[in-house]
């Protein structure tokens, strides 16, 4: 292979090329809460260090990456730049029926009522979510949350309402689930209830209405990602049956 050429071609995407191939792809992608997550797609092992240092040279710190916790090699090819593993994501999957979750007949708390996805008022929603962002960021901090990858205006967190479920009680939002199906499973994105209406079974009943109406569509599993640190999150899923499938590892070089 001849002299591997590494170039930036656009504001967040570098290329490398060989023989006037392109023989590896670096991304970097903005999270709302500021974070810069870095990724590198190589067909050979030997251009990720020339691709990364590249990459690195452009680009400030902090910087952060996820990978496999299976994937070895390249949790070496990270620390070998410098990261270091940040935290720990578990992915569940999660049965959508009934026979499976225990949850049955979805009872719901005193006062609460679930809208279903697409039915909640836009503005409400949108300010009930900068509500529980505010509340997580000023507690364990927005990063202990599910990743999120979700391009939108700026200032912008809920970029399309259409896929929150909503918890209302005596008339106010207090809760959303975001729930994406992907053929034959779904993703639950986040389970969020604002904090003075936590421990009233608010989450389960989310739950229970997300895995229902999955279920009622003919999709049979859900997965979602949770940190190892929200043991709130880890009773609620496993408390349905859920079981761990994998494991990611956030690393980031400062």
């Amino acid at each position: 292979m001849n002299t591997v050429r590494i170039t930036r071609v656009a504001e967040a995407q570098w290329e490398a090329v060989a023989d006037d191939r392109i023989v590896g792809q670096g991304d970097v992608s903005h999270r709302p809460d500021g974070r810069l997550f870095i990724s590198i797609d190589v067909w050979q092992d030997a251009i990720f260090d020339q691709l990364a240092a590249a990459m690195l040279a452009g680009l400030p710190q902090p910087l952060y990456t996820l990978v496999g916790e299976a994937d070895h090699d390249l949790k070496s090819s990270w620390e070998r730049l410098g990261f270091t593993v940040g935290r720990r994501e578990w992915e569940y999957v999660l049965p959508t029926d009934s026979r499976e979750t225990g949850l049955g007949e979805l009872h719901l708390p005193a006062g609460v009522t679930i809208l279903p996805a697409g039915e909640a008022d836009e503005n409400l929603l949108r300010a009930l979510d900068r509500t529980i962002r505010e509340e997580v960021e000023a507690t364990v901090g927005w990063r202990t949350m599910p990743a999120e990858v979700l391009p939108g205006p700026a200032g912008s967190t809920l970029v399309d309402p259409s896929k929150y479920a909503t918890a209302v009680r005596n008339g106010e939002y207090v809760g959303l689930v975001r729930v994406v199906p992907v053929r034959s499973r779904a993703r639950i994105g986040l389970i969020a209830i604002r904090a003075d209406q936590r421990r009233h079974g608010i989450g389960r009943a989310l739950l229970a209405h997300a895995l229902g109406a999955l279920h009622r569509n003919g999709i049979g599993s859900a997965w979602a990602e949770v940190d190892e640190s929200n043991s709130a999150a880890i009773a609620l899923v496993e408390g349905v049956g859920a079981r761990r499938s994998s494991s990611y590892l956030e690393l980031v070089r400062r």
